[in-house]
């Protein structure tokens, strides 16, 4: 089985003006298929590889040969984020009332939650990404990671993400990191992180994790 580009759902320019027709194309199109590409070269000797689910490769990174496990790593990560992000994206939805009662016991409400994601989005060093997971005691947390690095690899669920690669968002804005991640805030599909946090708890509450 090889690992193929899934399609986004939706126009290159549909989330305009916040995220640019052109940023999305050459994000989907190249960066996301070259960590593909390069996934299914390094699993190209190991056919037992080939046939895992992609969330199962990085949740078993341990159990990787270690002569591909860097390339499995770096590549797997990338097609499994990106996969997930794509779908996180859409314009003019509100957060749903579960996740939005979590997200208020958590972090005492949505305007603290904003601030802490964006604060945690400013502070990472380098390429990378922010996160909301769902933690294995049933806990909503913030998180960052460097690279393609994926929250699994700690048992943790993701719920959210915010791609804080360059590729993702300089061509249009720059440096601005800032304004970048103020746009992402219109574009988030709460729809999608409503169903990503109840099946969060599905897999935690049957242990399918």
């Amino acid at each position: 089985m090889k690992h193929k580009l899934p399609k986004l759902g939706y126009a290159y320019n549909a989330l305009e003006p916040f995220i640019d027709e052109k940023t999305m194309k050459i994000h989907h199109t190249k960066h996301h298929q070259a960590y593909i590409d390069k996934l299914n070269t390094a699993l190209s000797a190991y056919p037992k590889l080939k046939e895992k689910q992609i969330e199962r490769l990085i949740i078993t990174l341990n159990r990787v040969p270690k002569k591909i496990r860097t390339a499995v790593k770096n590549n797997a990560g990338g097609h499994l984020n990106h996969s997930f992000f794509w779908l996180l994206l859409k314009k003019n939805t509100k957060p749903k009332a579960r996740i939005l009662k979590e997200i208020n016991k958590t972090f005492g409400n949505f305007d603290n939650f904003k601030q802490k994601f964006t604060q945690s989005s400013l502070t990472l060093f380098g390429s990378g990404w922010t996160w909301l997971i769902l933690s294995p005691n049933n806990k909503l947390k913030i998180t960052t990671t460097p690279n393609q690095d994926n929250p699994l690899t700690n048992s943790e669920i993701p719920i959210l993400a915010l791609d804080l690669w360059e590729h993702a968002y300089y061509l249009k804005y720059k440096n601005k990191r800032t304004d970048y991640i103020d746009a992402f805030f219109n574009v988030i599909n709460w729809n999608q992180v409503n169903k990503n946090y109840q099946d969060a708890l599905g897999k935690l509450s049957n242990q399918n994790f």
